[in-house]
């Protein structure tokens, strides 16, 4: 159970004894408040980690009793709420706020963002985008090429007017809804015509980079090569030593 789909009610009350039962060590939830999952997720020794995009969030959740946050700021890949709250600034806010660990994403994608993270009081990190661009990444091929070939500019943000702010790649799928909500007011079904869950799996098995919504993260444009995990992760931790180093 992980990311958004842990914790939408449904699924989860039909899912969530097979986890506590298979021992699941870590859950991940977001999306709505998990306070009525966590005595059962406790009692099981199972640690919870909730995903929130901005820091009165992170305080309701440290309330429930969650055992950390995963905080994502508006650089992010996908769903950064609706505040527009940067990294830099919400990092360092959640870890004034907080006595439980935070774990930060948006913008981490090498050794100095890793590094700056830490620096602001993050524990840990979150990395979505950089991943994409890696050996093991089962997404077809074009979408790696295309974010090779994307720089800070190349996303845009869909969705406000579902108030489910997304960011995405910029192509012909959601510049179409960008410019249907900037100009007026489309119904959820409109929405959902291009916002589809189906029609994006599609896309991302048969290479079709225009013909659906593709989360990606404003650090793209520091992405330049396609390479293994273990590579990323060992760059990510020589890079960091090495400004580390540098600053001392």
């Amino acid at each position: 159970m992980a990311g958004r789909s842990g914790i939408c009610g449904r699924r989860f009350k039909c899912r969530g004894s097979g986890h506590i039962n298979q021992k699941v060590p870590v859950v991940e939830t977001a999306g709505r408040d998990p306070k009525e999952y966590i005595p059962a997720l406790k009692e099981a020794g199972i640690k919870t980690v909730h995903k929130v995009p901005a820091v009165r969030f992170a305080l309701k959740a440290q309330a429930a009793g969650v055992d950390a946050v995963t905080l994502v700021g508006f650089e992010c890949g996908g769903h950064p709420g609706m505040d527009d709250v940067g990294s830099f600034v919400l990092i360092p806010s959640a870890a004034k706020a907080l006595d439980i660990p935070i774990i930060a994403g948006g913008g981490v994608c090498d050794g100095r963002s890793y590094l700056a993270a830490r620096c602001l009081g993050a524990e840990a990190v979150v990395i979505g985008t950089r991943f994409i661009a890696t050996k093991e990444c089962v997404i077809h091929p074009a979408f790696k090429e295309a974010l090779l070939a994307a720089d800070e500019r190349s996303s845009l943000m869909v969705q406000r007017s579902i108030r489910n702010a997304n960011r995405v790649m910029k192509n012909e799928a959601s510049q179409k809804l960008y410019e249907m909500e900037r100009t007026g007011k489309p119904t959820l079904e409109e929405v959902l015509t291009i916002a589809n869950g189906k029609k994006q799996k599609e896309c991302f098995e048969n290479g079709n980079t225009n013909g659906g919504l593709f989360p990606l993260g404003q650090c793209t444009g520091q992405i330049n090569e396609v390479i293994s995990v273990k590579e990323v992760i060992d760059n990510i931790i020589a890079e960091a030593e090495r400004v580390y180093n540098s600053l001392a």
